[in-house]
C-alpha cells in the first residue's frame, strides 16, 4: 500500500521552480496517492457491510484482494471469525499478520475465550510481547466465564495493575461460584467502585439467599451517591420479591415513578414479578396494562406470575394473547406456560405448546426439554418424556434428575437404573436430588438391595449433604419391603434428629403391613414433633380401623376434633377440554352423576363375574359388610373414572388425578376395569400439600427466569421433589 506521506524531495523540487513537466509529474503522483487512499476506504466499507450482514466469505474475498491490508482490517476480520465460532480461520489470519499491536493480540485472545478455547487463549497471552490492562482483564474475565475460578483468582493477584473492570470481574466470578463471602470481602477492598460493582454485589447476595443484606447494600449505595441504573433497581426489586418485602417494594415502586423509570422494560418486568411473588397478581396485571408491551420478557413475567399464584388458566390466556399479536415466545416463556399446563394436568394443551416449540426450534432447548419431561411424566406419558430426553442434545443435572424421578413415579425402577448408568457414563456428577430419585425408584419398584446400595453410595459421597428427605426415602424403601424394624433402627441411628417427615414414612409403611406396634411408636414421635400433623392421626386411625380396633380409631378421630385438626378430604379429578371435573367419595353433585353411577354399577357386576372380591380392610368405617362394599364402589377415583368413561371417546386414555394415595382395593379394581373396557387408565396421586406445591412452582419460576448455565440447581430442588411425591399407576 502507498504511503500517505509526500516525499520531501518533491517539495524541494517545486520550491526552486523546477520545470512544468516535473510539476505535472508531481500532480499525477498525488492523483495516484488519492486513488489508493479512496480504494482502501472503499474496501473497508465493503468489508464492513459484508461483516454486518454475516457474509463472512464475501468479506474474506474482498479482504484477499487488498494487496497489503492494515491492522484494522485484520483485527476486524479476526473478531468476526471468532464471533461465528470459526476460530481456526481467525488464528490462521492472525498468524499471517505482518505486524501486530496489543489490540490485535487482545482481539485474538478474546476470540479464543469466546469459542471456549481457554488453553489457546492462555498460550497467546503468555506469548504476548507486551500487555496492557485490557489484556490482563480479558484473560481474567475468560477464566471467570469458563468457570476456572481458582485460575482467575491466582491471575488476579499477579496482575501488575487492576482497573475497576478487573475487580468487578473477580467479584462476579466469586458470586457465580457460590463464594459470596469472598466476593463481599473483595468488594469491600475495592479502591474504586462504580455502579457495576454495586449492582454485581447486590445481585450476588440476593441470588445466594441473602436478600436482606442485598437490600442493606442497596441503601448503602444510595447513601454513597452512586447513581443507580435500571439494572440496579431491578436487582433491588428482585430481592424484595424473594423475601416478600411488600412494604419496601412498594416504596421502591413509588421512588421509580418519581425518577421516571416506570416504563423501562427491566423495571416493568421486575415490578410484575415482585407483585406476583407477594401474591398481588392484580397489581402485576395493572402494571402490565399501563403500556402496550411488545417485549417478550414483560409478557413472560406476567405469564409466570399467574402460574406462581396458581392461576394457570389465566397464564394460558396470556400466552394465547401473545400468540394473537405475534409476539414470539422464548425458552423462558415456553417453560412457564408448560409449567401451567402441568399444574392443570392439561396434556393436550401441553402438546400444542410442544408443537409450537418445535416450529420455533426450541424443543431441544434444555429448559424447555426439562419442562416437557416433567409435564409428560406428571400426565402419565413417561414414554413421551423419554423421547424428549433422548432428543435433547444438551442436558443438565435437572434433565437427568427429572428423568430419574419420572421413572420412579411410574414404577419403572429398571429404567431409572439404566438412566443412572448413562448419567455416570456422561460424567455428570449426581447431586442430592439424584439420590432422592434413585431411592424413590427403588422404593416404588421394591428393589431393596439396590436401595441399600444407593444409600451407602450417598453416604460415601462427601460432596453431598445427606438430608431428611434421603432418610425418608430409605425408610420408605425398607418399609415397603416389610423391613419395619430395620427402618425404625435406621431412624434411631440418624446423625441428625429425625423430623416428622421421616416418622410419617415409617407410619405409612406400617399402614401397608398392618404393623400396629411400630405404628403407635412412630405416631407418638410425630405427635411429639408436630402435634397438629393431620397425616399422622389419619394414618394411625386407619391402621386401627383396618385391624378392627374401632374404639381406638374413634378415639384418634375424637382427638383430632378436640384439637381442631381437620383431615384433608380425598378428592379425584379429570381435566377435560380445559375444565376440571372434581369428585369426592360418594359424590352426587356432578350433572352427569346418574350416568356415572349407572356405569359403575354395570362395571361392578362385570367385576364380580371375573372374580373381583372387595378388600373391606380399606373401608375404614364400622358398618356392615354390605355397606362397606358400597362405600368402596363409589370412592372418588372410581367416580372420576366413571365420568371419563361416559364423557370421552372409546379407546382413549383416561387420566385421573387424586390428592391422596389410591387405596389398595381401588388399585386392584381399576386394573380390572381397564381390562373390561379395553382402555388405558392412568391414576396420579399427588400426595404433597398446598405449601409444597407452591414451593415446587417457585422452583420452576426460578428456572424460567434464567437461562444462565451457572444457576445453582439446588434452587430448583422442589421441582424434582414434587415429582417424587407423585405416584403414577398405568392400569391397562
Amino acid at each position: 500500500m502507498f504511503s500517505l506521506a509526500v516525499p520531501t524531495f518533491f517539495w524541494n523540487l517545486k520550491s526552486i521552480g523546477f520545470s512544468i513537466n516535473i510539476q505535472k509529474s508531481f500532480s499525477s503522483f498525488m492523483g495516484i496517492m488519492n486513488q489508493a487512499k479512496m480504494g482502501t476506504l472503499s474496501s473497508n466499507s465493503v468489508i464492513s457491510n459484508h461483516l454486518r450482514n454475516d457474509n463472512l466469505d464475501e468479506a474474506r474475498r474482498v479482504f484477499d484482494g487488498i494487496p497489503s491490508p492494515n491492522m484494522y482490517l485484520y483485527t476486524m476480520m479476526i473478531g468476526r471469525y471468532s464471533q461465528n465460532d470459526r476460530i481456526n480461520e481467525a488464528l490462521q489470519l492472525f498468524n499471517e499478520m505482518p505486524v501486530r499491536d496489543v489490540v490485535s493480540w487482545n482481539s485474538m485472545i478474546k476470540g479464543c475465550l469466546d469459542c471456549g478455547r481457554l488453553d489457546m487463549a492462555r498460550k497467546l497471552f503468555d506469548e504476548m510481547p507486551e500487555r496492557n490492562v485490557v489484556s490482563w482483564t480479558t484473560i481474567l474475565n475468560g477464566f471467570v466465564q469458563l468457570g476456572r475460578i481458582k485460575m482467575a483468582e491466582e491471575l488476579f493477584y499477579k496482575m501488575p495493575w487492576r482497573d475497576t473492570a478487573a475487580w468487578n470481574s473477580m467479584v462476579f466470578g466469586f458470586c457465580i461460584n457460590d463464594r459470596v463471602e469472598d466476593a463481599r470481602n473483595l468488594f469491600e477492598r475495592m479502591p474504586c467502585k462504580n455502579v457495576i460493582s454495586w449492582t454485581t454485589m447486590i445481585s450476588g447476595l440476593d441470588q445466594h439467599g441473602k436478600s436482606d443484606e442485598a437490600l442493606s447494600l442497596f441503601r448503602k449505595m444510595q447513601a454513597s451517591g452512586v447513581e443507580s441504573t435500571s439494572s440496579t433497581f431491578s436487582c433491588a426489586l428482585t430481592a424484595c420479591a424473594n423475601i416478600l418485602a411488600l412494604d419496601r417494594g412498594i416504596q421502591l415502586h413509588a421512588h421509580l415513578v418519581k425518577l421516571g423509570y416506570i416504563f423501562d422494560t427491566f423495571i416493568t418486568t421486575s415490578l410484575i414479578t415482585f407483585y406476583a411473588n407477594c401474591n398481588r397478581i392484580e397489581n402485576s396485571q395493572k402494571i402490565f396494562d399501563e403500556n402496550l408491551h411488545i417485549n417478550v420478557v414483560v409478557w413472560t413475567a406476567l405469564l409466570t406470575g399467574y402460574g406462581l399464584n396458581g392461576k394457570h388458566e389465566d397464564a394460558l390466556e396470556v400466552f394465547g394473547d401473545m400468540m394473537k399479536i405475534c409476539i414470539i415466545p422464548n425458552q423462558s416463556t415456553l417453560t412457564s406456560v408448560l409449567n401451567s399446563c402441568c399444574g392443570l394436568e392439561a396434556l393436550d394443551r401441553g402438546k400444542e405448546i410442544h408443537t409450537k416449540a418445535i416450529k420455533l426450534g426450541l424443543d431441544l432447548d434444555v429448559f424447555v426439554g426439562n419442562a416437557l419431561i416433567v409435564l409428560y411424566s406428571k400426565c402419565g406419558k413417561i414414554n413421551d418424556g423419554v423421547t424428549v430426553f433422548k432428543r435433547m442434545s444438551k442436558k443438565n443435572i435437572v434433565s437427568w434428575n427429572s428423568m430419574l424421578s419420572g421413572c420412579a413415579q411410574h414404577g419403572y425402577g429398571m429404567w431409572a437404573l439404566e438412566f443412572y448408568d448413562q448419567m455416570v457414563h456422561a460424567e455428570v456428577h449426581p447431586d442430592e436430588i439424584t439420590f432422592i430419585g434413585l431411592l424413590s425408584s427403588c422404593s416404588h419398584s421394591r428393589m431393596l438391595d439396590k436401595g441399600r446400595y444407593f444409600f451407602e453410595l450417598l453416604n460415601q459421597d462427601k460432596s453431598i449433604e445427606v438430608k431428611h428427605e434421603h432418610y425418608a426415602c430409605m425408610v420408605d424403601v425398607l418399609g415397603r419391603s416389610g423391613k419395619l424394624e430395620e427402618a425404625e433402627e435406621l431412624i434411631k441411628k440418624m446423625p441428625l434428629k429425625a423430623n416428622s417427615m421421616v416418622w410419617i414414612a415409617l407410619l405409612s409403611a406400617c399402614r401397608v403391613h398392618s404393623n400396629l406396634e411400630v405404628a403407635e411408636r412412630a405416631a407418638q414421635h410425630v405427635f411429639d414433633l408436630e402435634l397438629h400433623c393431620s397425616a399422622a392421626y389419619v394414618l394411625l386411625s386407619n391402621i386401627y380401623a383396618s385391624t378392627n380396633r374401632w374404639n381406638d380409631a374413634s378415639r384418634i378421630r375424637g382427638m383430632m376434633k378436640q384439637r381442631g385438626i381437620v383431615k384433608q378430604p380425598g378428592c379425584s379429578w379429570i381435566t377435560l377440554k380445559g375444565s376440571r371435573h372434581q369428585f369426592h367419595s360418594g359424590d352426587r353433585s356432578h350433572p352427569l352423576s346418574k350416568k356415572i353411577y349407572q356405569k359403575l354399577d354395570s362395571l361392578g357386576g362385570k367385576l364380580k363375574d371375573i372374580g373381583y372380591v372387595p378388600d373391606q380392610s380399606f373401608a375404614l368405617h364400622d358398618v356392615e359388610d354390605e355397606q362397606k362394599e358400597v362405600m368402596l364402589s363409589y370412592h372418588s377415583e372410581r367416580l372420576a373414572i366413571g365420568f371419563g368413561l361416559v364423557s370421552t371417546a372409546e379407546g382413549s386414555t383416561i387420566r385421573v388425578m387424586k390428592n391422596l394415595r389410591v387405596c389398595g382395593d381401588c388399585h386392584s379394581a381399576i386394573k380390572l376395569i381397564s381390562k373390561i373396557v379395553g382402555r388405558e387408565i392412568i391414576a396420579n396421586c399427588t400426595r404433597h400439600n398446598i405449601d409444597e406445591r407452591r414451593q415446587a412452582v417457585e422452583g420452576w419460576e426460578k428456572l424460567a427466569k434464567t437461562s444462565d448455565t451457572t444457576l445453582s440447581w439446588r434452587n430448583v430442588s422442589w421441582i424434582v421433589m414434587a415429582i417424587n411425591k407423585l405416584e403414577c399407576y398405568h392400569l391397562c
